[in-house]
């Protein structure tokens, strides 16, 4: 069941299924101030999915830009992402980091072991999405990409040892309930709440990230 935290906080936050993507992208820029964008989208050709790029070996059909001048048709306004996704009602959800926030991409597995950690540390986490390529994107406060390898670092973890990414400027998201292809949609491992609308700062929550990161890359 769905949140209930205020009037128009967490209870507009959008739910994982079954909401309008334009409902969706309107509700994030209206409520999040977050900027969005609408990328590629999936048509049934012959009964299978296919991205609209018409790109059969698509690495993420459905789920990316469809303009290279993307970081200029990203808008915070209500208003405009309602007109963009009534043009294309099925286009994706995209959300340009570097802006209102950075956003730590590591491995499912790592992910969840990391929330873990983080909620016996008592620390406040931002929103975390899940990808159905089963990777998870920790939201963190902008500036993030410039000093996570230093913090890494003083960790002591070399950060080409670890498969963690941080998507700054130049970067997105893709954000519920965008779909991927047949594989499913993105969702929410910790959904927006009037709670967390204060980011992280990446300094937070690097130490949890890199020791489950470091902990799947010995696996390996």
């Amino acid at each position: 069941m769905e949140e209930t935290i205020g009037v128009t906080s967490a209870a507009q936050i959008p739910k994982q299924r079954g909401e309008a993507l334009q409902d969706s992208a309107v509700r994030y820029a209206e409520e999040r101030h977050w900027d969005v964008f609408p990328g590629a989208w999936l048509e049934s050709v012959d009964g299978t999915w296919r991205c609209s790029c018409e790109n059969a070996a698509c690495p993420a059909p459905g789920a990316h830009p469809v303009r290279d001048d993307w970081p200029t048709q990203a808008t915070g306004s209500a208003t405009v992402a309602r007109r963009l996704w009534a043009k294309q009602p099925n286009a994706s959800i995209l959300l340009p980091t570097g802006r209102t926030f950075d956003a730590i991409d590591v491995p499912e597995t790592a992910g969840f072991l990391a929330l873990a950690r983080m909620e016996r540390m008592e620390l406040t986490l931002g929103p975390v999405t899940c990808t159905p390529d089963r990777r998870m994107q920790f939201f963190v406060l902008p500036g993030a990409a410039a000093k996570v390898p230093d913090l890494v670092r003083k960790l002591g973890w070399p950060p080409a040892t670890l498969d963690l990414v941080t998507l700054g400027e130049g970067a997105y998201v893709a954000a519920p309930p965008t779909r991927f292809g047949a594989s499913g949609a993105v969702q929410w491992a910790c959904r927006p709440t009037a709670a967390n609308r204060w980011l992280p700062d990446a300094e937070e929550i690097i130490s949890p990230l890199a020791y489950s990161c470091g902990r799947e890359a010995r696996r390996r």
